[in-house]
């Protein structure tokens, strides 16, 4: 008898792969419960139960009589969503699984070494308190009534729709891609040395498969990612590699980045990406024995990009960023030749 899994949302970078992982290996059976607006690419054999989440009435009425052996929340951002949650599923579900984030964990870091035990804190990013704050209610529900939570913690994950930077605007990627393209030099955090790691989404997924329904996942918080780290300047070499084009890169204090604005470069770059981390998943390999990411970054970013100059959808022109970043490296080119 196959195992029953509620997933809300299940259309985004990370749990699209795990959807898509989930019905081709055919052993659970799938239902996704979200508004239906990125529902195209579903697969066929995965259930669809449409509703808003928010909608707290409407979904316990939806929800009516329903018994699952795993609920995976991956749009849960604030205690409040959670609250719901627990109140929704409490006697309903055999295990819960939340997706946190990386990013939680101390900064500015005392080791860059991070393993599950390293402290939560981030003074930085809102982001990241609010998810330590969901991390805390649900821990607290599991040590004082049982609740079955399981806490996954994502870092950088990516998928075949966006490159994942440290510095981009707010359409995405492709304005970055648009400049090396295009000959022009783009930004990077800091001196480029820091050391970052990436994940594809298949490759997590796999982590995230198992998981479910694993008895020692219960009460547990894990992280997810590749044992591959590169430097921010390998991984816009490997970007400009994969594009054919040589990488012009200018470098910028992730400080300096915050304070000219009007970018959130305070929570996403001094709160995460600017800090070296590197990821100790032995937690995450006891529990899934066999667990291996096997997607190298070089391999995984050209089929990214191929994917998005193959689509033009994905080619989202944002003319403020590129104009900033314009304006930026010419302020530092002035500053340069004033001083000399």
């Amino acid at each position: 008898m196959k195992r029953k899994a509620l997933f809300i949302g299940g259309t985004g970078t990370i749990s699209s792969a795990i959807t898509a992982q989930l019905a081709a290996e055919g052993e659970w059976e799938l239902t996704l419960l979200n508004r239906g607006n990125r529902n195209d690419g579903v697969p066929a054999n995965v259930k669809i139960l449409k509703a808003d989440i928010n909608d707290e009435a409407a979904v316990e009425k939806l929800l009516e009589g329903t018994q699952w052996d795993c609920v995976c929340d991956f749009i849960g951002f604030v205690p409040a969503q959670v609250e719901r949650d627990w109140r929704l599923f409490k006697g309903r579900t055999k295990q819960y699984m939340y997706i946190s984030s990386a990013s939680a964990y101390q900064k500015p870091a005392a080791s860059p070494f991070i393993t599950e035990g390293t402290p939560l804190v981030n003074p930085f990013w809102q982001y990241s308190r609010d998810k330590i704050a969901c991390e805390d209610f649900l821990m607290e529900k599991h040590r004082g009534e049982g609740f079955p939570v399981t806490v996954i913690r994502p870092s950088h994950t990516y998928d075949e729709r966006s490159v994942p930077l440290g510095v981009h605007g707010d359409n995405g990627s492709w304005q970055v891609l648009q400049r090396m393209l295009d000959g022009k030099p783009v930004i990077i955090h800091g001196d480029g040395t820091s050391q970052w790691t990436l994940t594809h989404n298949s490759d997590f997924a796999k982590g995230f498969i198992g998981l479910m329904g694993n008895p020692h996942a219960l009460g547990n918080t894990f992280h997810i990612t590749s044992d591959e780290t590169l430097t921010w300047n390998q991984i816009y070499q490997t970007i400009a590699d994969a594009l054919g084009v040589p990488l012009k890169a200018v470098h910028v204090s992730s400080e300096f980045l915050d304070a000219v604005g009007p970018y959130d470069f305070r929570g996403g770059l001094i709160g995460d990406k600017a800090t070296t981390v590197l990821f100790d998943n032995a937690k995450l390999k006891r529990a899934v024995p066999g667990f291996q990411a096997t997607v190298r970054f070089e391999q995984g970013v050209r089929r990214t990009i191929a994917n998005i100059l193959a689509h033009p959808g994905l080619q989202r022109p944002d003319p403020a960023f590129d104009a900033w970043c314009d304006r930026v490296i010419g302020a530092l080119e002035t500053a340069k030749a004033s001083l000399r």
